[in-house]
């Protein structure tokens, strides 16, 4: 199954402080083209996210974001440092033996009031545990756009093989204007020839000029390419993923041979139909663009 480069996950896990959340967004481009936003404790992790990123996406303008929101008990409550306040209270009775300073009457409020005791102190190291929790957080986000993918790519191909459904059909439309075509050319050349010459000509040079002449309009070489093409653009449908540059070569091949039948035509409603053809065509280049 073809996936499509749109995509959108989002995954959130939540630790004893804090809510880690895990956002990536994907379109299409012809190479994969990742910016990232990492909070900065996890910014050593980086590259192993990048990593993982090319692994599953392969291709698209992918935007990866990785945040954190503070709960708000954690963010709002400010820990006591109680070894400094320890040493504090230490230091003060050595300096009231020291010195006869008299001791505050109100202990804890002296104490709190002493440099950094609520000083907040920010984790600034990444555990191993809490790496795996983000990790599985990403993973999941990922997942998550893939499965997108998947979707967009289930609709994208049930438009193709509509559309290649249609051009095939409407070659098969082409072949009673061919043969009327034929006789018509002969026609109008005889025709012509009679009106404008006074005198005789030779009947059988002008057959083998004809032959010449209609032999050079032949489209059944075109037909067969364009077939070929059309049959080839589903079988690689069916190949699986990874096929959108492949896709859009072949589509570029069929545009080829509609164009030469359409130069070949000589026909009113030969060329109506290549119109249609190239309608049906121009959908198909245009959301294979979006094909990974």
């Amino acid at each position: 199954m073809i996936q499509s480069m749109t995509g959108y996950g989002k995954s959130t896990v939540e630790l004893a402080d804090k809510k880690i959340s895990v956002e990536v967004k994907s379109l299409n481009s012809k190479a994969l083209d990742l910016s990232t936003r990492i909070a900065p404790l996890y910014r050593e992790k980086e590259m192993e996210i990048r990593n993982e990123i090319a692994r599953l996406l392969e291709r698209g303008k992918v935007d990866f974001t990785l945040w954190v929101e503070k709960k708000e008990a954690a963010a709002m409550a400010t820990p006591i440092n109680s070894e400094l306040l320890v040493a504090y209270y230490k230091q003060i009775k050595e300096l009231h033996i020291l010195t006869g300073i008299p001791e505050p009457e109100d202990w804890f409020s002296a104490l709190m009031r002493m440099p950094d005791v609520l000083t907040k102190v920010e984790v600034t190291e990444l555990s191993d545990e809490e790496w795996a929790v983000v990790r599985q957080a990403v993973s999941e986000a990922l997942n998550h756009l893939v499965d997108f993918r998947k979707q967009e790519g289930a609709a994208l191909e049930k438009k193709f093989r509509e559309k290649i459904a249609n051009i095939s059909r409407l070659l098969q439309e082409v072949e009673p204007y061919e043969k009327e075509r034929v006789s018509k050319v002969r026609e109008r050349i005889t025709e012509a020839l009679q009106k404008t010459l006074e005198v005789d000509y030779d009947k059988n040079r002008l057959e083998q000029e004809l032959i010449f002449y209609i032999e050079k309009l032949d489209i059944n070489e075109e037909k067969q390419r364009l077939a070929n093409h059309l049959s080839y653009f589903i079988h690689t449908l069916e190949s699986g993923s990874g096929q959108g540059k492949k896709l859009g070569f072949i589509a570029q091949e069929m545009g080829r041979e509609i164009n030469t039948l359409g130069s070949k035509s000589n026909h009113a409603e030969m060329q109506k139909i290549v119109v249609q053809m190239k309608d049906e065509l121009e959908q198909i280049k245009e959301q294979v663009l979006n094909v990974m």
